[in-house]
């Protein structure tokens, strides 16, 4: 084979290379069209809702939207039950405290209220006593400064034997028988009645006269002599022995003989 021949063997051959890169590229363009064109088609298939590329997922979501919507409607009617509950819960507690406050408003008014009443009442019956007290005495000073009062013509009356004269003003006894009632509404009625009566038993005292001497508790004294008695959980109380009186400025349970 010669040159020539090599030649126009290589000629040959690349118009045959041209030609199968002419129609390589016909064939491309050809595809890329028509797979263009399938594109085009599904994408107004998709458009038109008609793709079952599209549809098969499209349901799935909408099956999967559709169990969460339910899914989140119940998880909402439980957290208005929820919070309803809660809400009604925090009601009933707002007015359960309103109503404990209340009554306990109430009660401590109330016996507010009674506490006043009672140291009204004290003081009432304070006040009443004093002011017959008061009216006595100014009834008897004034009777005492009248001349013409009948009491001033009346004789004294002459007392024979042993006699007690007490010596307490009207306002001591006054002031003594306040402090009796608040001690008695303090401790009760059962504990000053046996308090009462544990006091008389112990305070059980004899007296006797004889020849203008007074004999007590084993003891003589004479004509105003003071006689001091000392009593257990209680003031001292000073006597005075007067003749055959014996005068004393305290209360005191005792029994007097006349020998």
């Amino acid at each position: 084979m010669d040159d020539e021949d090599c030649e126009r063997r290589r000629m040959e051959c690349l118009d045959e290379m041209s030609n199968l890169e002419k129609q390589f590229t016909d064939l491309k363009d050809q595809l890329y069209k028509e797979r263009l064109s399938q594109v085009d088609a599904k994408l107004q298939e998709v458009i038109a809702g008609k793709a079952p590329e599209y549809l098969e997922p499209l349901a799935t979501l909408q099956e999967n939207m559709q169990i969460r919507t339910k899914v989140a409607g119940i998880y909402r009617e439980l957290c208005l039950e929820s919070v309803k509950n809660k809400h009604d819960c925090e009601i009933q507690a707002a007015r359960q405290h309103c109503e404990s406050e209340k009554l306990l408003l109430f009660d401590t008014v109330q016996s507010e209220l009674e506490e006043k009443i009672r140291r009204l009442e004290e003081d009432r019956h304070s006040i009443d006593i004093t002011s017959e007290l008061w009216n006595d005495e100014l009834q008897s000073r004034r009777k005492r400064k009248d001349p013409f009062s009948p009491d001033k013509k009346k004789k004294p009356v002459v007392v024979s034997g042993p006699y007690i004269v007490y010596m307490l003003q009207d306002l001591d006894i006054l002031e003594d028988w306040t402090t009796i009632r608040k001690a008695m509404a303090t401790l009760g009625p059962h504990r000053v009645k046996s308090e009462v009566t544990v006091k008389l038993e112990k305070h059980q005292h004899s007296a006797k006269s004889e020849e203008g001497r007074l004999h007590y508790d084993g003891e003589w004294y004479g004509r105003g002599q003071a006689i001091s008695i000392d009593k257990k959980d209680e003031y001292p109380t000073r006597c005075f022995h007067e003749g055959e009186a014996f005068i004393e400025t305290y209360a005191i349970p005792m029994t007097l003989q006349s020998v």
